[in-house]
C-alpha cells in the first residue's frame, strides 16, 4: 500500500490518508499477506517522522485476540536500530483494546469518541477484523437479515459520524468468505464481493483484496520467499473509481515492496 517508490500514486493515496475521513477494507483469506500489511500500516502510523512515520497515536481494536506484539515489536525494532528509547515513544502512542462481541464493539467506539474529544493526536482507528462476528451475529439474528446487520449496521453509522466530525482514518481487516486469486485488479471486485451489512460498505473509500501470488521470472526475490499481491480500488465519488496493485513479500523487518 506505501511502495517506497511508488511514484504519483503513492503521493495521492497518502495525502488522501492525511486528510483523514477514509476508511479502508483489506480482505483476504489466511496466508495472503493482509495481516503483515496491517502491521505495515500500524508501523508507519506510530513510527517518528525522521524514521518515514507519521508519529501519530493509533488505536488498534483486536476483535480476533491475534495481535502478535512480539511481531510488531521486532518489525518497529528493525525500522529503528534497536533504539530502545524510540521503540518505546513509538509504543506509548499505541492504544489497545479488545472485543468479544459487536455489541462489545458498539461500546467500544463511544470510548473512542470521548477519546478523540480529548486526545487529538489520536487519528487512526486499526479494526482487526471487522467481520470477526459476522457468524455469532447471523445466528442471533435468526432469520431476520436485518437483525443479524443490526448491531453492525449502528458500529457503522458510529463510524460515519467519527469520520465526518473527527476525520479519522479507519483500517479494518475483514476475513473473505472464499478464497480467490485474480488476475487483475479490475477482476478482483468480481472475484470476491463483499458480504458485510450495507452502512459498512458505504462507508468504505478504499478496498484491498490480498492474495499469494507465483513468483515470476524478473523478481528479485529469494528462492523459496512467499509474493503476495495487494489489488487496491478507490471510489473517490459514487462515479469514480481508480484501480492500481503491488506485489510485495515479507521479511523479518516487515513489509518490502517489489
Amino acid at each position: 500500500m506505501f511502495p517506497e517508490n511508488g511514484g504519483p500514486r503513492k503521493v495521492h493515496l497518502i495525502a488522501s490518508i492525511l486528510c483523514g475521513n477514509v476508511c479502508i477494507c483489506n480482505t483476504g483469506v489466511c496466508v495472503s499477506g493482509k495481516t503483515e500489511l496491517l502491521y505495515h500500516f500500524l508501523c508507519r502510523c506510530i513510527l517518528p517522522q525522521a524514521a518515514g512515520g507519521l508519529e501519530t497515536d493509533v488505536m488498534f481494536v483486536d476483535t480476533d485476540y491475534s495481535l502478535d506484539m512480539l511481531r510488531l515489536v521486532g518489525i518497529l525494532d528493525s525500522r529503528l536500530n534497536r533504539d530502545e528509547a524510540a521503540l518505546y515513544s513509538c509504543l506509548s502512542r499505541l492504544l489497545v483494546v479488545h472485543c468479544s462481541s459487536t455489541s462489545h464493539l458498539l461500546l467500544t467506539l463511544h470510548f473512542l469518541e470521548t477519546s478523540l474529544a480529548s486526545r487529538p493526536s489520536l487519528s487512526f482507528l486499526l479494526i482487526d477484523s471487522i467481520s470477526a462476528f459476522y457468524w455469532p451475529d447471523r445466528c442471533e439474528g435468526g432469520a431476520s437479515i436485518a437483525k443479524q446487520e443490526e448491531k453492525l449496521g449502528k458500529c457503522s453509522d458510529l463510524l460515519g459520524r467519527l469520520l465526518r466530525d473527527y476525520r479519522i482514518t479507519v483500517f479494518a481487516t475483514c476475513h473473505a468468505i472464499r478464497s480467490c486469486r485474480p488476475s487483475s485488479a479490475a477482476a478482483s471486485t468480481e472475484s470476491d464481493r463483499p458480504y458485510l451489512c450495507r452502512p459498512w460498505q458505504r462507508l468504505v473509500t478504499h478496498r484491498l483484496l490480498c492474495s499469494q501470488q507465483e513468483v515470476a521470472d524478473n523478481m528479485t526475490v529469494a528462492v523459496g520467499q512467499q509474493v503476495f499481491t495487494v489489488h487496491c480500488t478507490s471510489s473517490f465519488s459514487t462515479r469514480t473509481k481508480a484501480y492500481r496493485s503491488n506485489s510485495f513479500y515479507v521479511l523479518d523487518g516487515g513489509v518490502t515492496f517489489i
